[in-house]
């Protein structure tokens, strides 16, 4: 059980593939980039990581989020087209970044996918969801730490 994310958005986590990971670069300007959906239950966050031989700890995201941890976190996709039905979370908060490790927590999240070994733990601070718990139009947000 999640004291973060409501047992419907822990399902749209888990049936989604692609998020973006919004980051601050040295120069103050937005940086956002296409990442993997990857939701830990030990630690109640989302995580992001590379495939293993990707090198993440050398990507943008990752220098980045290391040294301006306050990022954000899209999952969204479209429910239906006619009408529209839009869903998704935003999830803000802090980015703990780790130089090894990945392996093992790729392992034990997925199953399936091996991670490189640097990799992003993203402890929400704020969630923002619309079209999970609500209508597609009806945005519930809240604190959560």
């Amino acid at each position: 059980m999640s004291n973060i994310f409501t047992e419907a958005e822990l399902a749209y986590l888990a049936s989604q593939s692609l998020a973006r990971l919004a980051t601050v670069g040295p120069d103050g300007a937005p940086h956002i980039a296409p990442v993997g959906v990857f939701y830990d239950p030990e630690a109640d966050a989302v995580v992001v990581a590379g495939h293993a031989g990707t090198n993440f700890g050398a990507s943008r995201k990752f220098h980045d989020a290391r040294a301006h941890p306050e990022v954000a976190y899209v999952v969204d996709d479209l429910a239906g087209v006619d009408p529209w039905e839009p869903r998704g979370i935003e999830i803000r908060g802090t980015a703990e970044t780790f130089a090894a490790g990945g392996e093992e927590l790729g392992a034990r999240i997925t199953g399936v996918m091996p991670f490189d070994t640097a990799w992003i733990r993203i402890r929400a601070r704020r969630v923002l969801a619309w079209g999970i718990d609500t209508g597609s139009f009806d945005l519930r947000a809240r604190t959560v730490a």
